[in-house]
């Protein structure tokens, strides 16, 4: 089982264990608060690759608030594209754009502040919290969510239970580090349907939950 306890050691185990994959999509840009807001609103719903290149796409001819607000929605449209749902994102960029050029282009530091953004929600914000400004904050997507009830470290329903579970289950100083663990781990070996216990480097201490069938 999983624990407060040993979650140190096991991280440690997974990190050594996902050397060789593809970091997630997020962590390839630079860490500014402004390119881990965009780039997670591209991630939404979307690949990894596709993510990226899009990613690419629009840091390249717009990186910074002032240079996003020069462009339109079509023009948006045509950066990211394929995304997913990328007419109403290329609508929120611009929206958001707007918003912080009448902050200064400074992009929020509070959960609070962050959730009145359009289309931001809590996995985005913490993840802006953790990944651009480097201050602990738990991002929960269907990998941590996953993964933290798999191992037995929660027990929870839905990603907002996760978030609050693991507040009190995982040490503060792993806070930051977590997600981007988990995602490259979960992308991988433990995978949704049908994980690969058979090569999982932590499978001896995992209680399995929920997982009916394995490789």
């Amino acid at each position: 089982m999983v624990s407060a306890e040993n979650i140190g050691l096991v991280l440690k185990v997974i990190q050594e264990a996902i050397k060789e994959f593809e970091v997630p999509a997020v962590s390839h840009f630079n860490r500014s608060p402004f390119h881990v807001l965009f780039s997670c609103i591209l991630s939404l719903r979307t690949k990894d690759k596709v993510t990226i290149e899009a990613s690419r796409r629009l840091f390249g001819a717009a990186d910074s608030c002032s240079k996003l607000i020069e462009l339109n929605e079509k023009e948006i449209e045509r950066l990211i594209f394929p995304v997913g749902f990328y007419k109403t994102k290329a609508k929120r960029i611009k929206e958001i754009a707007k918003i912080l050029y009448g902050k200064g282009c400074k992009v929020p530091e509070t959960m609070d502040e962050l959730l009145k953004l359009p289309g931001v929600g809590r996995k985005t914000a913490n993840l802006v919290i953790a990944e651009g400004f480097g201050r602990p904050a738990i991002c929960v997507d269907t990998h941590v969510h996953r993964i933290s009830n798999r191992i037995g470290l929660i027990k929870s329903i839905t990603p907002f239970e996760s978030e609050m579970e693991l507040r009190k289950a995982l040490p503060r100083k792993y806070w930051i580090e977590y997600n981007k663990l988990l995602v490259a781990f979960g992308q991988n070996i433990c995978v949704p349907v049908s994980p690969f216990c058979s090569k999982c480097p932590i499978e001896s201490l995992c209680p399995k939950t929920n997982v009916k069938k394995s490789r």
